[in-house]
């Protein structure tokens, strides 16, 4: 009975197959499955991982978890312990065998059917008696066999040879669980990515009970449940506090601190979410925090750098959603993360900028009247300086400015100052504009007097602030536009308050409304912000200012592609900030978007042409205008040979597209071919975009789907990535209707194409849609515009595969309609295979007859030479018979080659003789299949031809 149960797991109804794995998950509960089926049910139930339908992947886990929860191996399921153990009692085993071994007896195992009650595991060495079991340190307990067998090398006795054999299958079959489970991690992994919300939420509750049993793995797969989406934030949540946070202090700050230094920058913003959302929920402690302040100040013993920089990671976390976390801590922030301890760990002043960007508005107050000048000093030296390596500098320069414009009361001001100083560093500013004519005029060795890595500093730090500058115009803008709402806010509840407004004072509202006065003054504030957006780079003004002066000679600089691929170093940071300062500026913008386009195509690095894709897409949504000429040439980025450029590229265009930013045009098929990306990480986001893409609207892939299919077809794809990216697309139309339209839409297609191949995929893609008994008759009565493809076996295939789906849903009378059309199939099918076969051999023999004619043409023209040759020996011809000639038959070429030694001429001649009787062949053009009678006259023509020949020689010579 259980054995027929386990093949119902593989039922073709998914109905059938969900309520087995339930019925088993039942029997696991109830400790009713022995040890000999254990392990195929866990096999069974993790290759139902994979199934198609989404309720029996909810079952196959939910079986995975019960299975975990009533294991008999024991609570801790690591594969190296159960390893070591094994091996240990396989040496006592064969020292108490015979010479002879015999194979292990599943048999002989234990019996399964105690249990301990309250979810507890039962013992797999239940059969053994109490004093062995005492002083055995079964599989239950894989630490206390780690330990003893590290004291002495060896392991307990537990009893005769029997009993050791028992056992011995026992850590077999547990280690043979452990590792089915392990095996089922990188599943789990891809479930974490599902778009089914129950298949995230009941993976992470597998994951989690994986780590409480200590599955390999299962703690990093864990991590990937941070940046998930907010459908499924709740179960993150819980698993979050589970594993994190339901511990002492200390231990969530060091859990926490860790997090933070093993995560990337992508699960870094979700653990920030996360953390903003706990602390204000009150879930993470005041103790914790303070634990994490202990951290940072290095007052537990053992904090290392790293650790003092990840625990104010946190803190910074915290603080949006309490400002009082960062309050009490001032100096210890300017101390520690300004202090000694940034040069053992770099990114730890980094981490300060960060903390200092998030102070509150009273606590900034604080900081400027106790230690202004002392930050903003250690924030210039900080950018200016050269005491911080390459590679963390650009991260710390970053910061620091951003908290410049942060904190400082005049922000402009003091970034002028950070320009010039490192402008001063680079070259004095007298030679500035010697050097910008130099560089324009290509000379390559004009960087001998100047240090590339300081020039490369000087361009990243004045396109950064050109870049705070924009966003702090875009700030006091809102603040203006906040003020002015709260200021007419109070206004009202003044009067509100004071009673009715007086009627000359609603009259002078109405007329200012009237007259636009109103909204003048926002397009008076939207004026000011775009001058001033525009003077940053000096567009908008005769005379240049500081950051207007550096956009010529960028823009020189990056247009000298020898000096740029001298030093590619200097190219990152040169198109970096060129980069930048055009999506400052419109015009500077249009002016060098064609060298844009050129580096980001021809550029060697792969780094520099990844940062240009990220800055269009930038540049799209702020000048769309100017970008909408170069759509084609953004696409293009998806085929270029770096991994990260393709990856940027489909981040980029995903972004624009979903946001309705970017319209979509006739290169979406460079996206669909990143289905099949040869990096999995690009793949998974292209399925990504177009699962999204499916959701909006009326899903617009339906309205793609036919031109795509078509420009796929013209290129050069393998027929397996081929369908794999059409039955993507195609599985992502769900409405029936749409369905039956691409019936059409598709069979249209045959008649205006000629290509053998094009017909095989225009009949794969119908045979990949779900049809229904309004998409067959479609199908049928377009017949006459795919019957001239049905002689090809491919496309008949497909045509089959499409009725046999038919007759699975058909009701009798459609299904009496589809057999007919099955037979019409066949029958053209047959009658177009019969016609091709014929229009093959007629064109064989017609390439026969020609190649025989071109073989008589070619010989009578040597004829005609040998004739020439003739006349110039002195021979009389009768011009009315020159150039007379007849081809031979069959008959005549044998004739002629025998007698090639005597040079006998092969064509008929007329001749008139003395006696003016006139001896002529007949002109007659003979073909192979001529009747024998007149080959026989021919041969006696040909003879006395010869003789007439001969006759001709004689008189020749006797002259």
């Amino acid at each position: 009975m259980l054995e027929s149960l386990l093949e119902r797991c593989r039922d073709v109804s998914a109905y059938t197959r969900s309520r087995v794995l339930q019925i088993w998950a039942e029997l696991c509960e109830e400790h009713c499955v022995s040890i000999g089926l254990w392990n195929e049910l866990a096999e069974v139930a993790a290759g139902r991982l994979e199934d198609k339908t989404a309720m029996v992947r909810k079952s196959a886990l939910n079986l995975l978890i019960m299975m975990l929860q009533h294991n008999p191996f024991g609570p801790q399921l690591r594969i190296a312990s159960f390893e070591a153990t094994l091996q240990q009692y396989k040496k006592k085993l064969k020292e108490l065998e015979p010479d002879t071994p015999s194979e292990n007896d599943m048999n002989r195992l234990p019996s399964f059917n105690n249990t301990s009650g309250n979810n507890e595991v039962d013992d797999v060495t239940a059969g053994l008696n109490k004093v062995q079991l005492d002083s055995l340190p079964d599989s239950c307990l894989p630490e206390m066999e780690e330990d003893l067998i590290q004291k002495d090398g060896s392991v307990p006795d537990v009893g005769n040879l029997e009993q050791t054999r028992a056992l011995v299958a026992s850590l077999e079959a547990g280690l043979r669980f452990s590792k089915c489970i392990s095996a089922t991690i990188p599943t789990l992994a891809q479930l974490m990515a599902s778009s089914s919300a129950t298949d995230v939420e009941n993976t992470i509750n597998l994951l989690m009970r994986c780590r409480q049993f200590h599955i390999d793995s299962s703690e990093a797969c864990l991590h990937k449940m941070l940046p998930l989406d907010k459908s499924i934030y709740e179960a993150v949540e819980n698993a979050f506090i589970t594993i994190y946070i339901k511990k002492t202090p200390v231990e969530v700050a060091r859990n926490l601190i860790n997090l933070a230094i093993e995560s990337n920058i992508g699960d870094l913003a979700a653990l920030e979410y996360i953390v903003g959302a706990l602390v204000s929920k009150g879930n993470i402690s005041s103790g914790a925090i303070s634990a994490l302040w202990d951290f940072f100040c290095f007052n537990i013993s053992g904090t290392t750098a790293v650790q003092s920089c990840g625990a104010l990671s946190i803190l910074c976390m915290a603080s949006k959603s309490s400002s009082t976390v960062l309050s009490s801590h001032l100096q210890d922030i300017i101390d520690i993360g300004f202090g000694r301890w940034e040069k053992i760990e770099p990114l730890l002043a980094r981490t300060a900028c960060i903390a200092l960007q998030r102070l509150s508005e009273d606590d900034r107050k604080k900081l400027l009247l106790s230690n202004g000048s002392r930050v903003f000093g250690i924030l210039e030296s900080l950018v200016t300086g050269f005491w911080l390596s390459e590679n963390i500098w650009y991260a710390a320069a970053d910061k620091a400015i951003a908290a410049v414009y942060t904190i400082h009361p005049t922000p402009e001001t003091f970034a002028a100052n950070l320009v010039k100083k490192s402008l001063r560093s680079v070259f004095d500013c007298s030679g500035g504009e010697e050097l910008q004519n130099e560089i324009g005029s290509g000379s390559v060795g004009i960087l001998a007097t100047v240090q590339v890595e300081r020039l490369g500093r000087y361009l990243f730090v004045v396109s950064h602030v050109a870049m705070n500058q924009l966003l702090y115009i875009e700030s006091c803008l809102q603040k203006v536009q906040k003020q002015k709402v709260g200021k007419e806010k109070m206004n009202y509840d003044f009067q509100q308050a004071n009673g009715a407004m007086p009627a000359d004072s609603s009259k002078e509202i109405g007329i200012d409304a009237e007259l636009g006065l109103t909204a003048s003054e926002d397009a008076i504030l939207d004026t000011l912000s775009d001058k001033a957006e525009k003077e940053i780079i000096g567009g908008g003004s005769l005379e240049r200012n500081l950051i207007g002066h550096c956009a010529p000679f960028l823009s020189k600089l990056c247009r000298n592609f020898s000096l740029m691929q001298k030093y590619q170093e200097l190219q990152v940071s040169a198109m970096l900030a060129l980069c930048r300062f055009m999506i400052i500026d419109a015009n500077f913008c249009d002016t060098n978007l064609q060298l844009l386009f050129t580096v980001v195509e021809s550029a060697p690095s792969e780094i520099v042409r990844s940062n240009c894709t990220i800055c269009l897409g930038d540049l799209a949504v702020r000048f769309p205008n100017l970008l909408e000429p170069w759509t084609e040439n953004m696409y293009s980025r998806l085929k270029d040979p770096s991994v990260s450029v393709r990856k940027n590229a489909v981040l980029v265009l995903s972004h624009l597209i979903l946001n309705d930013m970017m319209k979509v045009k006739g290169y979406i098929n460079e996206m669909a071919i990143r289905l099949e990306d040869e990096d999995e990480r690009i793949s998974n986001l292209a399925k990504l975009f177009f699962n999204e893409l499916s959701k909006k609207g009326s899903n617009p892939i339906y309205n793609l789907l036919p031109d795509i299919l078509g420009k796929l077809s013209n290129q050069n794809l393998k027929r397996e990535s081929f369908c794999n990216i059409m039955q993507f697309l195609i599985g992502s139309i769900k409405k029936d209707k749409q369905m039956e339209s691409l019936v059409e839409k598709l069979c249209n297609r045959f008649s205006g194409v000629t290509d053998v191949r094009q017909w095989e995929y225009i009949s794969y893609c119908l045979s990949q849609l779900a049809f229904t008994e309004k998409g067959m008759k479609k199908l049928m009565e377009s017949f006459k515009t795919y019957e001239h493809v049905l002689s090809e076996d491919s496309v008949m295939d497909h045509f089959k595969s499409i009725i046999n789906k038919g007759k699975k849903f058909a009701k009798p009378e459609l299904k009496l309609c589809i057999e007919e059309f099955e037979d019409k199939l066949n029958k053209f099918h047959v009658e177009k295979k019969e016609q091709e076969v014929t229009a093959k051999n007629a064109q064989i023999h017609q390439q026969k007859i020609d190649s025989k004619e071109d073989f008589v043409v070619t010989r009578n023209a040597g004829e005609v030479n040998i004739e020439s040759d003739i006349d110039e020996d002195g021979e009389v011809i009768d011009p009315r018979n020159e150039g007379m000639t007849n081809s031979v038959n069959e008959t005549s070429k044998t004739a002629c080659v025998e007698s090639q030694e005597h040079s006998v001429v092969s064509s008929d001649l007329s001749e008139s003789e003395p006696d003016d009787t006139e001896i002529q062949s007949p002109n007659v053009v003979l073909r192979g299949d001529l009747k024998a009678g007149s080959k026989t006259s021919n041969m006696k023509d040909q003879k006395s031809h010869l003789s007439a020949s001969s006759r001709r020689n004689t008189r020749s010579k006797q002259r």
